[in-house]
């Protein structure tokens, strides 16, 4: 399936898989609302796309910043076709030294933030009668990580909204399904984008992928036909024991 002339609401646009998603769809003719917490930072990504796109800042768990991403497709483009739900924060290691505002902010924002941006975006898509939702899970959504005991149940519960949502939307012509990476050399991991070598050392280890390995994969996702849902698909480093 082609994706020219479609319009994609992507959160956490400014870095990562969203930075990387952003232009990979771009380069298949997607114009782009991109939503994230810097302003800056969302419009040095926007200055690198092919497409046209937007930048909207705020804060992904309020709906007021969800809704004038969405008012903003609409006004820019007249049009909503793809909501990648990607936004969110890690937080591992001992549970007994996570700091209560950083527990409540990595579940406002892995798990509140995507159903907020389902929530405003939904009504849309189904009005139209197409559409696809990808979410930005995690392979610790699918196992217990015991060094993540914050970020892991976050990522299970966005695994269980996903399912509870794609059953929901039956007979609507709107898909819904996760993307689940395991360790992505991006900013979340602690790679910095221009840091090309030490990405390319964990790539030759087999021990990580880049940003644009999932964004390819969410391209195949939203490029089956539109009879076909991939529910759920993991995509790991060959070398990740997990």
């Amino acid at each position: 399936m082609t994706l020219d002339g479609q319009v994609a609401l992507i959160t956490g646009g400014s870095s990562g898989i969203g930075r990387a998603t952003a232009r990979l769809l771009s380069r298949r003719g997607v114009r782009t609302v991109l939503v994230g917490r810097s302003a800056e930072r969302l419009a040095h990504v926007a200055e690198s796309l092919q497409a046209d796109s937007a930048v909207v800042a705020g804060d992904v768990s309020d709906g007021a910043s969800i809704d004038d991403a969405v008012a903003t497709a609409m006004e820019r483009f007249r049009r909503l076709d793809i909501v990648v739900a990607n936004a969110g924060l890690y937080l591992g290691g001992s549970f007994l030294d996570a700091d209560y505002d950083e527990i409540t902010a990595t579940v406002q924002a892995n798990v509140t933030g995507v159903m907020t941006t389902v929530r405003g975006t939904l009504p849309h898509l189904i009005e139209q009668g197409s559409g696809d939702i990808i979410v930005t899970s995690s392979v610790a959504g699918h196992v217990d990580v015991p060094w993540e005991p914050v970020y892991s149940p976050t990522k299970h519960a966005v695994q269980s909204f996903t399912h509870a949502v794609r059953q929901q939307l039956t007979g609507t012509g709107v898909r819904m399904g996760a993307v689940a990476p395991g360790v992505v050399l991006n900013e979340l991991w602690g790679y910095g984008e221009d840091e090309e070598e030490r990405i390319e050392d964990k790539v030759a280890e087999r021990t990580g992928i880049r940003s644009d390995d999932v964004a390819d994969t969410i391209e195949f996702m939203l490029t089956r036909p539109r009879h076909v849902t991939l529910r759920d698909v993991v995509v790991l480093p060959t070398d990740q024991a997990i």
